[in-house]
């Protein structure tokens, strides 16, 4: 059984290292589902190429149960240049496995593997290896192809690294876990001219500046204090010239909230504050307010069970059944709008090498959780799909 663990961590780490020297971006993941596709068919899995794209279904029945249950991994790189010098880094110039998403992928294949090899379970897995997570487009491609009408599952989970989290350690809670994401974009259309002559203009750079400051008091003044939201302006942009009041001001930002009512709330008094200070001023402006990512949120049943079967990997002071939500936001809700289900951080470290923060140039997984992540997702198939 050890020779066998041994071999198989090994194997997941020769995986995990390809795909990172080798890193696709969103809905160009053509090589790594291909790679993906070839492991699943090796195994004996039933394979489903091109769902919502560049995705990947395996399936592996056992038994004659009726029961079913998904597991999702996502594939997709990032367009940063790495700065690491290991011999796994990355080949193509301008992309990068700086999310984990090469070793997510690594470990649901050990699974599949294992599960594969040993089929002591009643039911139905489904393996799906996701694209284009970064850019929240992917989970809905395969929603909109038919995912769970084609490969129906009782509920869905998920999993990523925490580079915050201690090594090997679980992070899960019932209810939001990660924060939805909206972005915005706002264009005030003011009056240009020379700055010598500022009566002759309506200056938009000072009405910008007036409505980023009113911005910030959005969270803290009209929230409840006991909720999470944050509005963001994270560009501000003018084309001008030292001595030119100019024509317009663009900026952009994001926004992040756990529900819908509280995302209404934003978009509709974001406008408002808008349209207020603008209208003051005797300018016009665009408003454009798109929802990117939806809210994270695990069912309780799933969560309980994602925390009992993470007992049986690892020792009880390794797990936060109840940690705090974070802002940062995953597709992986738009699964969780559709089944029940739960998404668990495992802990990556930071004291390995390249034990860095998420979307950093010199980030790398690390190879100590792989087994650890594939010994979760095993064991919570065979909890799951019993007679």
């Amino acid at each position: 059984m050890r020779s066998q663990a041994d071999d198989l961590h090994t194997q997941m780490m020769q995986w995990r290292h390809d795909f990172h020297r080798y890193p696709e971006l969103g809905f160009a993941e053509h090589r790594t589902a291909a790679r993906v596709a070839e492991l699943l068919r090796s195994f004996g899995a039933q394979v489903h190429e091109g769902v919502g794209g560049t995705g990947v279904v395996g399936v592996l029945n056992g038994g004659d149960g009726s029961r079913s249950i998904g597991l999702r991994a996502d594939m997709d790189a990032l367009a940063i240049d790495e700065e690491n010098s290991f011999p796994h880094r990355s080949m193509h110039k301008g992309q990068m496995h700086a999310c984990g998403h090469d070793g997510h992928t690594a470990m649901l294949l050990g699974a599949a593997k294992s599960l594969a090899e040993n089929r002591d379970y009643h039911g139905t897995a489904v393996f799906i290896f996701q694209p284009a997570e970064e850019h929240g487009r992917g989970a809905l491609a395969m929603i909109d192809d038919g995912l769970f009408d084609r490969f129906p599952v009782d509920a869905v989970y998920g999993m990523h690294n925490m580079p915050s989290l201690a090594t090997g350690h679980f992070a899960i809670c019932p209810g939001p876990i990660m924060a939805c994401e909206d972005n915005f974009e706002i264009v005030i259309h003011g009056k240009g001219g020379h700055s010598a002559l500022p009566q002759l203009t309506i200056d938009p750079i000072a009405i910008g500046a007036e409505i980023v400051t009113a911005l910030r008091t959005l969270a803290t003044r009209t929230l409840d204090p006991v909720e999470s939201g944050i509005v963001s302006v994270t560009d501000f942009s003018v084309d001008a010239t030292r001595n030119v009041v100019p024509e317009k001001v663009v900026l952009r930002g994001d926004t992040r909230s756990f529900t819908a009512a509280l995302q209404q709330h934003i978009e509709t008094t974001m406008e408002r504050i808008v349209s207020g200070i603008c209208t003051a001023h005797g300018v016009t402006y665009q408003f454009e307010y798109t929802h990117e990512f939806a809210a994270t949120v695990n069912s309780t049943r799933e969560a309980g069970i994602a925390a009992k079967v993470a007992h049986e990997c690892v020792s009880a002071d390794k797990i936060d059944a109840a940690c705090k939500p974070i802002m940062a936001s995953e597709d992986f809700g738009f699964m969780l709008q559709q089944k029940a289900g739960c998404y668990v951080l495992l802990g990556n470290g930071g004291e390995h090498p390249g034990g860095c923060g998420l979307h950093s140039a010199h980030y790398d997984f690390n190879d100590d959780i792989l087994s650890t992540g594939a010994r979760f997702w095993t064991l919570l198939v065979r909890s799951q799909l019993v007679r």
